[in-house]
């Protein structure tokens, strides 16, 4: 628990950004903190490797998914540290070769994500991360993405989950946040 608070405490607030009625929480300066890094990295190693896949040995993480963009600063460290692969999902054009598309809904429109195709093979256990759900159009435009491609979504990981929002009862797997905000 003092881990969670030491993270809560690193996060930094922005009032009416990106616009006004919107607290925005930066986690840059989590990143910047060694050690409160290390904590994140540790609590999601920790919480895939006790929960997600200890209950059965014979489970294991293929891939980790990482959300563009601050599933990028994350996904990948937690892959290396599974012994899993990393794909990323992005935004609409920014990724070579053939890819498969889903859109999805946000607070002020419509976008795209987009996962080569030849990312996820069928059959392999996935879990997807990201910085922050709020509404969990993005999160759950991922766990599509992997489902056209034959993937099984494990579990969706987060650092801050907007509880007032409900997004993860939209989701198709089980989701984990470090850190849960009710207002």
């Amino acid at each position: 628990m003092a881990d969670v608070e030491y993270l809560r405490s690193l996060l930094k607030p922005f009032p009416d950004w990106p616009k006004k009625g919107i607290v925005f929480l930066d986690i840059f300066p989590l990143l910047r903190d060694p050690v409160g890094f290390e904590i994140l990295i540790t609590n999601f190693v920790h919480r895939l490797t006790s929960y997600t896949i200890g209950q059965s040995p014979t489970k294991k993480i293929d891939v980790v998914v990482g959300l563009d963009a601050r599933g990028f600063l994350l996904g990948p460290i937690i892959a290396m540290r599974l012994g899993a692969a990393f794909v990323p999902v992005r935004k609409k054009g920014k990724l070579p070769g053939e890819t498969v598309r889903v859109e999805y809904e946000k607070e002020y429109g419509v976008d795209v994500f987009e996962m080569q195709a030849d990312a996820i093979k069928p059959g392999q256990n996935v879990v997807i991360i990201d910085d922050l759900v709020a509404t969990g159009g993005s999160a759950k435009a991922a766990g599509e993405l992997v489902a056209k491609l034959g993937g099984k979504t494990l579990e969706y990981l987060f650092i801050i989950e907007l509880t007032f929002l409900n997004a993860t009862s939209k989701l198709d797997a089980p989701t984990y946040s470090i850190i849960k905000v009710d207002d």
